[in-house]
C-alpha cells in the first residue's frame, strides 16, 4: 500500500509544483553575462508572456511519469526500511529516508536530465523555431544515441549527494513535526496539521541540499547548445563561484521554496490519508476474522508518523 499511496501523492505533487520548477531551472542555468530574468516573479511573467501558460509546463511528461514511480519507490522503501529497523524514532526515520533517497536516484537522475533539457528548449519563444526534442522520451533516446549510458546518467553523483541526506531530512522533519503537532486521526485539525508538516518538511529538505541542486542543474543543462562548458563537478563549482560569487548557490531558491510548501504539503497529506484509509479498511476487515496478536497495537501506533 505504501507504493500505491506514493504514486497518488507523487502525481498530485507534480501538478501543483511543476510551474515553480520550470522557473527554478531557468534561473539556475541562465547566463550571468546576458540574464533573461531579473528574479522569480519576472521569470514567471516572462515565460507566460513569451511562451504562454504552457511554457510553465514544459517537460512535465518526464516528472509525471518519473515522479509517480519515484514517490512509489521512496514511500515504499521508506516504509519497509522502518519495518526492518523496528523502532519508530526520528533517527530511524532519517535513516529510512536516506535509504529511500539513494535507491530512487536510478530513476530520478535520467528523469531530471530530460526535464531540464525540455524546460530549456525554446526559451523565450512562443513557438520554438527549432525543436531539438519532441518529448521527454525522445530527449533521453537522443542523448543515449549520442553519449551512451553515461550521458543519460549525467549528474548522477550530484543527484546522490542531494537526495541521500535530503530525503533523510525530509522524513525526519515530517516525523518530528507530526509528533509535536499530535496529528492523530481523531484530531479535528488533522488535515491542516498534515499539510503544514508536509510543507515545512519539504522546505527543510531543500534548504539542506540546495547548493548541490544548483550544480546538478548546471551540469545537466550543460551541452544543450552543443558545447560543454564544464568538465567536472569541481570545475562547475569553480567557474560558477568565480563568475557569480557564492550567491550563485541561492539562484532560484525563492521559486523552489514557493514550490516546496504546496507540493510537499499535497504529497505528504495525500500519502498519509491514503495509508490511513487503507489501514482503517484493513482494521474493519480484521474485525470479521480471528484477532492476531499485536495487529491492532500496530495500527494504533502508525498515525503519528509514516
Amino acid at each position: 500500500m505504501d507504493f500505491v499511496a506514493g504514486c497518488i501523492g507523487g502525481a498530485a505533487g507534480v501538478l501543483v509544483g511543476h510551474p515553480f520548477d520550470t522557473v527554478k531551472v531557468r534561473l539556475q542555468v541562465q547566463s550571468v553575462d546576458k540574464p533573461l530574468y531579473r528574479g522569480t516573479f519576472h521569470c514567471f511573467q516572462s515565460i507566460i508572456r513569451q511562451e504562454s501558460l504552457s511554457g510553465l509546463y514544459k517537460g512535465i511528461g518526464s516528472p509525471m511519469m518519473g515522479l509517480t514511480f519515484i514517490n512509489a519507490i521512496v514511500f515504499g522503501v521508506q516504509g519497509n526500511t522502518m519495518r526492518l529497523l523496528g523502532q519508530d524514532t526520528p533517527t530511524n526515520q532519517f535513516l529510512a529516508g536516506a535509504a529511500a533517497g539513494t535507491i530512487q536516484c536510478v530513476i530520478c537522475c535520467p528523469m531530471e536530465l530530460a526535464k531540464t533539457r525540455m524546460q530549456m528548449q525554446g526559451t523565450g519563444e512562443k513557438k520554438p523555431s527549432k525543436k531539438l526534442y519532441k518529448n521527454s522520451l525522445d530527449c533521453l533516446v537522443r542523448i543515449y544515441r549520442r553519449e551512451g549510458l553515461w550521458g543519460v546518467n549525467r549528474g548522477m553523483l550530484t543527484t546522490l549527494i542531494r537526495e541521500t541526506p535530503g530525503f533523510g531530512v525530509y522524513f525526519w522533519a515530517y516525523d518530528v513535526l507530526t509528533r509535536n503537532l499530535e496529528c492523530e486521526p481523531d484530531n479535528r485539525y488533522m488535515i491542516p496539521k498534515l499539510l503544514f508538516a508536509g510543507g515545512m518538511a519539504g522546505i527543510a529538505s531543500w534548504l539542506s541540499t540546495y547548493p548541490v541542486d544548483v550544480i546538478k542543474s548546471r551540469l545537466q543543462a550543460d551541452g544543450v547548445g552543443g558545447v560543454n562548458q564544464y568538465s567536472s563537478i569541481a570545475d562547475c563549482v569553480r567557474q560558477s563561484v568565480r563568475k557569480e560569487g557564492y550567491m550563485v548557490f541561492t539562484r532560484g531558491l525563492t521559486s523552489t521554496l514557493l514550490r516546496a510548501f504546496p507540493v510537499n504539503a499535497t504529497t505528504f497529506a495525500t500519502v498519509t490519508l491514503v495509508l490511513m484509509y487503507a489501514r482503517r479498511s484493513e482494521e474493519g476487515l480484521s474485525d470479521c476474522e480471528p484477532a492476531q496478536p499485536g495487529h491492532h497495537t500496530q495500527i494504533k501506533q502508525q498515525p503519528s508518523s509514516l
